[in-house]
């Protein structure tokens, strides 16, 4: 989840930056500002806030909540719909 400033250029290009390094690191957004990916365990998800430290804007805030899949499958929604390119269950996909 983000709150950047975007009120100057500089801030402008910062969040932009952010938000590039997220869509291409696989992040997917679930509304504006808050993104989702899925870690497969918790060494994974260190590593993935590691990489967000490391591409973190100069400015604004930049929060990590983390939660298991089983959680996120319970999200509910009381106005509005869940998007459908994004899994809502706890059952795993691989592909080969």
């Amino acid at each position: 989840m983000f709150d950047l400033p975007v009120t100057t250029e500089r801030g402008r290009k910062e969040y932009n930056k952010f938000r590039k390094y997220l869509i291409k690191s696989g992040y997917v957004m679930m509304q504006e500002s808050i993104y989702s990916k899925l870690a497969p365990n918790d060494t994974a998800a260190e590593t993935l806030v590691d990489n967000l430290k490391k591409n973190k804007p100069a400015d604004g805030l930049v929060q990590v909540l983390k939660m298991t899949e089983k959680q996120y499958a319970k999200i509910e929604y009381v106005v509005g719909e869940g998007q459908t390119e994004i899994i809502n269950t706890d059952a795993r996909l691989i592909f080969l």
